[in-house]
């Protein structure tokens, strides 16, 4: 029941609303939005300067309405006149004086096509970019005069506009960084690389360059995260690679260098549990291939010296030839087919988002048969292994 009352109090405001509206004409004007004949200026005096005096005096004793319908009055009448251009900026103000946020951002919008060289340009911009970012932040749609739902897709919208209408302003970085934002939010992937990705090169003198660099690898990290798709980890790598080779004196270089470490930490995590895997079952060749992986790409880490001292004890067991490329040999009938099944449970236990108990490999997964000689080339969890085998560390 307690949900049914706010959808109750919306009806019955929208439907008061509409009866309301049903006593006089509704109308439409771009950038004004609907309104009904009661909203409109009434009559207009016969100059501009005299309806400037009208709008100005019933806005000055409070009447907010009458002094809109003033100032509308005077910009359709007057449009080429002196005072229409600030006469259409307080159109705009007193909208948003009003709380009619939407409205505003339009009456601003037509300010800023109509009038593009009005002095008051800059300002209109900047009234625009703040309305955007109250919907970036969360603010809620009007319908029918009723705030009803917030709309990140309207933000996104507004500051594509902004940056449309004045592409050179001071605000046109700022709205557009903010407009990668808006998609970042929407989980727009894609469009949000694409909109950091024109800050830096539209506006690349303009600091929020280098914020928009970082942002571009943190996108990639967040579908990395989301879908553990290799190629948004190697675009994220890239991006933050390139962040910190071209700004290297950036404050965010050391989050950038975390969010790397991150991101190598992943794999290294999976090639580390294939080199036991493969350990494991006395693949000794395919478990050193994998324990130098771990090696090159995580230096100075746990891992890379469990791996270093795995691969000396490896060598006193076997000796450095048996570890050297060389033939392998591949099994048939139950034992493989045994093997394929735990080689899938290890591939999908090596996955940085696995969440579930480790899996036991056990020394022999079923009796010893006769092994047949095959061509060089094994099966693993990661695919075929390496032909040539790196370097054994000294």
């Amino acid at each position: 029941m307690g949900k049914l009352i706010p959808i109750i109090f919306l009806v019955a405001a929208l439907t008061g609303g509409f009866f309301q509206r049903s006593q006089a004409s509704v109308v439409y004007r771009a950038g004004e939005g609907w309104s009904s004949e009661s909203e409109e200026e009434g009559v207009v005096e016969s100059t501009a300067s005299a309806q400037l005096r009208k709008a100005q005096d019933l806005e000055q004793t409070g009447d907010t309405k009458g002094a809109l319908g003033a100032y509308r009055g005077l910009v359709r009448k007057y449009p080429t006149s002196g005072v229409a251009p600030k006469s259409l900026l307080k159109v705009g103000e007193l909208y948003e004086k009003s709380g009619d946020y939407e409205k505003a951002f339009d009456a601003y919008g037509k300010y800023l096509t109509v009038y593009p060289k009005a002095e008051d340009f800059d300002k209109a911009v900047e009234s625009q970019f703040n309305i955007a970012k109250r919907f970036l932040e969360g603010e809620r749609r009007r319908l029918f005069g009723v705030k009803t739902f917030s709309s990140m897709e309207k933000a996104q919208k507004m500051f594509e506009e902004i940056v449309k209408n004045a592409p050179y302003s001071k605000y046109a970085p700022l709205a557009q960084f903010n407009l990668g934002q808006a998609f970042e939010k929407q989980q727009k992937y894609t469009e949000a690389v694409t909109a950091y990705q024109t800050v830096t090169q539209k506006y690349p003198a303009d600091s929020l360059a280098v914020d928009a660099q970082y942002q571009v690898g943190y996108v990639y990290l967040i579908q990395c995260r989301e879908s553990n798709d290799p190629a948004a980890r190697t675009k994220a790598r890239d991006a933050f690679e390139d962040f910190i080779a071209r700004y290297p004196n950036s404050e965010k270089v050391a989050q950038a260098k975390e969010d790397l470490k991150s991101l190598s930490g992943n794999e290294t995590k999976s090639v580390m549990t294939v080199a036991k895997f493969y350990d494991k079952r006395k693949n000794y060749k395919a478990a050193v291939i994998y324990y130098n992986q771990v090696i090159k790409e995580q230096p100075g880490t746990p891992d890379s010296d469990e791996a270093k001292n795995r691969i000396e004890e490896l060598k006193n067991l076997v000796g450095e030839d048996a570890l050297r490329p060389g033939p392998e040999r591949t099994e048939t009938g139950e034992r493989a087919r045994l093997n394929r099944k735990l080689q899938a449970k290890v591939d999908t236990a090596a996955r940085p988002d696995y969440v579930g108990p480790p899996v036991v490999v056990p020394d022999e997964v079923a009796p010893k048969k006769p092994k047949v000689r095959t061509a060089p080339g094994d099966t693993g969890p990661t695919g075929p292994v390496p032909p040539v085998e790196p370097a054994l560390p000294q």
